[in-house]
């Protein structure tokens, strides 16, 4: 009797354990969300701010809790946007070379403080470039090209605009010339500019060019089948176009040149992939997360891009925004916080995780309405209410 009563406890106790529901996501701040109320809330946000399309993934512990896509993949045609429509990756692109360096850097391959001009066997400015007007002659008598490393191009101090058609405050420049704004490694800017270089030098030097380097470290690996820094015919009827603020249609523009900066074409269940696997990789304290995520340079400009983007400000002390190898830092009450966006006419992307919970969240869009409802998104899916958002330039639409 005594070991019927025993067991009748036993029985007891374990129906009346907590059992994890597969419906409710995790937030940073211990709440949850069940899925069929994030659902209902994302659409709000999507017909309210006028969003074509959308996908959202969560992560709880490093992997994959929450996937879908919501909205079109082309506004004309009505076609549903899915979680294996090809997005151009913009800038998401940075975050994936940010890892290919770190693990030259982790094999002694690249060292990222030693001066870009030893690796070639000429002057920066006369190392040639497919497309001539992407050359560096123009800096040929200013020496300040010897004092640029690896680690300067990754973290966005190199002193180069974003782009030499754009100037730092954001106006267009039709001549084009590259110039230094500081001496490099003095302040943050955000600049493709110098990652072109980065990358332009390590191919010269490994001998493998970032397409070959990105398929053998990253892609194939992770089995990111549909993904690649320049296009491919298997993209032909899997893509997804981007649209204006009126959502219109934008024509697709398809990049044969693999560019480090922002030539990335990818799905959201590939980019998905490649998170969980960087978490999971910080998670172990793995070497080559510990490079990539490193403090570079602390960040006290008022906007990341324009004109405030040369004002200082001590607005974003407490989560002490930095940069790493091709990633952006914040720190939080839950840990580093470790964030890539991705920008450009059509598309507008974002993902930051948090490996020391094992959260995380990747937004990517193919509308130019997107980021005005990225910080209720952010707050709503994992409660990040750390993301610079101001910085960002993130401004709901609802404050325009």
């Amino acid at each position: 009797m005594k070991h019927l009563s025993i067991l009748f406890l036993s029985l007891v106790t374990i129906s009346c354990a907590p059992v994890k529901d597969p419906t409710q996501i995790v937030r940073l701040d211990g709440t949850s969300i069940t899925t069929e109320q994030l659902d209902t809330d994302i659409q709000t946000l999507i017909d309210t701010a006028k969003v074509t399309g959308l996908t959202v993934t969560i992560f709880n512990q490093n992997t994959i809790k929450y996937q879908k896509a919501f909205g079109y993949a082309h506004s004309t045609t009505k076609d549903s946007l899915t979680l294996d429509h090809v997005f151009y990756g913009a800038s998401l692109s940075k975050a994936v070379f940010g890892y290919i360096v770190a693990q030259l850097a982790h094999e002694e391959q690249l060292d990222l403080d030693q001066p870009l001009q030893a690796y070639i066997d000429m002057p920066i400015p006369d190392m040639p470039f497919k497309r001539e007007w992407r050359n560096f002659k123009n800096i040929e008598n200013d020496d300040r090209y010897q004092l640029l490393t690896a680690r300067m191009c990754m973290s966005h101090t190199t002193g180069f605009p974003n782009w030499r058609w754009i100037s730092r405050e954001g106006e267009f420049t039709p001549e084009g010339k590259i110039q230094f704004y500081f001496d490099p490694g003095t302040d943050y800017s955000y600049s493709g500019e110098g990652m072109r270089l980065l990358q332009k030098i390590i191919e010269r030097y490994i001998g493998e060019g970032l397409e070959q380097m990105a398929s053998a470290r990253v892609f194939e690996p992770l089995e990111m089948n549909m993904t690649s820094y320049v296009w491919q015919q298997r993209f032909e009827n899997a893509y997804c176009h981007g649209h204006s603020v009126t959502q219109e249609p934008i024509k697709k523009d398809i990049e044969d040149e693999a560019g480090a900066a922002g030539s990335m074409e990818t799905t959201t269940k590939d980019y998905a992939r490649f998170l969980s696997n960087i978490m999971t990789l910080s998670a172990q304290n793995s070497s080559i997360t510990k490079l990539m995520f490193r403090p570079n340079i602390a960040i006290h400009s008022k906007k990341q891009f324009g004109p405030l983007s040369l004002e200082k400000t001590d607005a974003n002390k407490d989560i002490a925004l930095n940069y790493g190898l091709g990633w952006g830092i914040l720190k939080s009450p839950y840990g580093e916080g470790y964030f890539k966006e991705g920008h450009s006419e059509g598309f507008q992307h974002y993902s930051i995780i948090f490996p020391n919970t094992g959260i995380g969240i990747l937004l990517m869009s193919n509308s130019d309405n997107a980021e005005s409802i990225f910080k209720d998104l952010l707050e709503l899916g994992i409660q990040d209410v750390y993301t610079p958002w101001y910085w960002e330039d993130y401004i709901p639409y609802y404050m325009k």
